[in-house]
């Protein structure tokens, strides 16, 4: 049984910044892309940043490219999502997912993720 745990989100400032790490267990991590989504009170769910098995491969949104950086750590079976100059507009809870199939290119497509953490909320103040 597969399960994600996120961790890391909070409160910040606009400007400031936050860690979310996502800890994997249950699937032989180092094979599966990983992404992150955020779901803002009232939108739909969007795709934040995704990550290839290797970490060799990255995708970002437009709206968090320059500012948020995705990286995994195999020997930790974690993801992490590093925001920076953050917005009140990244206001939103953060979930991490894992990929349907082993070594495939990362998506923004949520069907394409099959186990879902529960999410973490961060809140941007103004």
């Amino acid at each position: 049984q597969v399960q994600l745990v996120e961790s890391g989100g909070g409160l910040v400032q606009a400007g400031g910044s936050l860690r979310l790490s996502c800890a994997a267990s249950g699937l032989t991590f180092s094979r599966y892309p990983m992404g992150w989504f955020r779901q803002a009170p009232g939108k739909e769910r969007e795709f934040v940043a995704a990550i290839n098995w290797s970490g060799v491969t990255t995708d970002y949104a437009d709206s968090v490219t320059g500012r948020f950086a995705i990286s995994r750590d195999a020997a930790k079976n974690t993801v992490y999502l590093q925001m920076n100059t953050l917005t009140p507009e990244d206001t939103a809870v953060y979930s991490c997912a894992s990929g349907r199939s082993p070594f495939t290119v990362p998506t923004r497509v949520p069907y394409e993720y099959g186990d879902w953490g529960q999410g973490t909320q961060v809140t941007v103040s103004s």
